[in-house]
């Protein structure tokens, strides 16, 4: 294991805390888009986006079994999907976009949901920073004792 390796598993964590923070703060921006696509001559409404995060490298139980061996870890982003979940149902005949009944599709976007996301990836990608900043507390010492 290589001495920058905590470093760089480090900022692969900020990197995907950040990349998440991102989709979140897409989805909470176009919480009312009703037009995203066009499917059949039919506007779909903006649909929700999740972000699938996967580890890289081996496992901790592989590391252990072969004492430390020389492949880093981290974390990367492995998909971004759409959510399933179906879109809202608005009562406005006045709208453009409402079907005879008057009913509009909304996105399946829950800024409640959206927010706890958001609240959670900034816990993460803090945490992320004091362990990266801890790394290179650790490596600045090791400096001073070579002097």
């Amino acid at each position: 294991m290589g001495i920058f390796n905590g470093l760089d598993i480090s900022a692969s964590g900020l990197t995907a805390q950040r990349f998440r923070m991102d989709v979140a703060s897409s989805n909470i921006a176009n919480t009312d888009t009703t037009r995203e696509t066009m499917v059949n001559g039919r506007w779909q409404p903006y649909t929700r986006k999740v972000v699938h995060l996967s580890s890289i490298g081996p496992s901790f139980e592989s590391v252990f079994q072969n004492s430390l061996g020389s492949s880093a870890g981290g974390v990367e982003v492995s998909a971004v999907t759409n959510d399933p979940a179906p879109y809202r149902m608005k009562y406005d005949p006045s709208d453009p976009d409402a079907d005879p009944n008057g009913y509009v599709r909304m996105p399946n976007v829950d800024p409640l949901k959206e927010m706890v996301d958001l609240m959670d990836a900034n816990r993460s990608y803090e945490a992320g920073v004091t362990v990266m900043n801890a790394n290179k507390n650790m490596l600045l010492r090791a400096l001073d004792i070579g002097r």
